[in-house]
Parts: structure tokens; sequence; C-alpha cells
């Protein structure tokens, strides 16, 4: 998928665990964990604002588009 999910690296920079970032925006471990592996489908705009807020970061630095050429 040439869509990277980067959550991971801003979570390590910010030094936020997953429980954590969890409880800041109101997502459950396992939704937060999917999103976290890369293994989503589909991201909520209110999703992203609330981990955005959270980690104070901007939405590309958690989504990363790579062509696969």
């Amino acid at each position: 998928m040439p869509i990277i999910v980067n959550l991971d690296v801003v979570m390590a920079k910010r030094k936020i665990s997953l429980n954590e970032l969890s409880g800041k925006v109101e997502l459950t471990l396992s939704n937060l964990s999917i999103l976290k592996t890369g293994k989503a489908k589909a991201i909520r705009f209110s999703t992203l604002e609330a981990i955005c807020n959270a980690l104070d970061c901007q939405p590309g630095d958690i989504l990363e588009y790579v062509n696969e050429e």
C-alpha cells in the first residue's frame, strides 16, 4: 500500500505510550493498534484531528505517501 502510517515514530518522538494516547483521543487500544501497524483501511478526519492534537503534530507527520513505481 502506498500510504505509510508513521504513528509509532511520532509516538516514540513524543515519548507517549499506546495506552496514554488511547486515553487522550478516546479510541480503543485495538483500533489505535490497527492504525499504528498500518492495517487500517481508513481513518476519520475527527480521529486524525484528535491524534494530531494529542501529539502536537501535523497529519503529514503521521501519514506518508510512497509511490510504488
